[in-house]
């Protein structure tokens, strides 16, 4: 079995419907290990060598979060800035996180349409994800079709908000389980629940 890490970033988490369901979903999946990065450092004072330890300890590394201004929240960022060092993810010798697979699961508040070049942020999701992407290859990782919630404000919390969830829950568990295929999912600019559910009663 892949061992995974979800890193789940919050700042305003008393005012959240998606992510905390998704969190409450992911704490309870058996072999999961999962960092509430707000609660663990709630003045930002991030353990390097901790968070080193922990990546190299696990196959799988999930960031959960909402989209905020078209990148992550303010503490992620800061994680990425002292965790991912010089030596150690990335340049001479910098090789520790090779092979590994980093996957996005996020939030946005704007409709899949919103997110085209017609659309009113004239741009797809995934361009706004570029420099996570590109961290994930300067780290030698591979970056898996992020899993996303378009309108998460939007959502209704019995349909779509638990639809989101469920398909969350099924895409730890199969890749957990080494049973999601990451060249197949590949093809895809994102991934939606209903990508994940579809496939695992195919």
């Amino acid at each position: 079995m892949a061992k995974i890490v979800v890193y789940y970033a919050h700042p305003g988490q008393t005012f959240s419907r998606a992510n905390s369901a998704m969190a409450k979903k992911a704490r309870q999946i058996e072999g999961v290990t999962f960092v509430d990065l707000y609660a663990e450092y709630p003045r930002h004072d991030i353990d390097v060598d901790k968070e080193q330890a922990r990546l190299l300890a696990h196959d799988v590394i999930v960031f959960q979060f909402p989209l905020y201004w078209y990148s992550t929240p303010s503490l992620l960022k800061e994680w990425q800035d002292l965790v991912l060092q010089h030596g150690f993810a990335y340049g001479h010798g910098g090789d520790k996180l090779a092979d590994k697979t980093l996957l996005l699961a996020i939030t946005v508040g704007g409709s899949d349409e919103a997110y085209t070049k017609d659309g009113y942020q004239q741009h797809s999701l995934r361009a706004f994800l570029t420099p996570l992407e590109q961290t994930a290859r300067l780290c030698q990782m591979r970056f898996a079709v992020p899993y996303v919630l378009f309108s998460a404000l939007k959502a209704e919390e019995a349909t779509e908000l638990a639809h989101h969830v469920d398909g969350y829950a099924e895409l730890l568990t199969r890749l957990r389980d080494e049973q999601f295929d990451l060249r197949d999912a590949g093809a895809e600019e994102v991934l939606t629940a209903s990508d994940i559910l579809i496939k695992s009663e195919a």
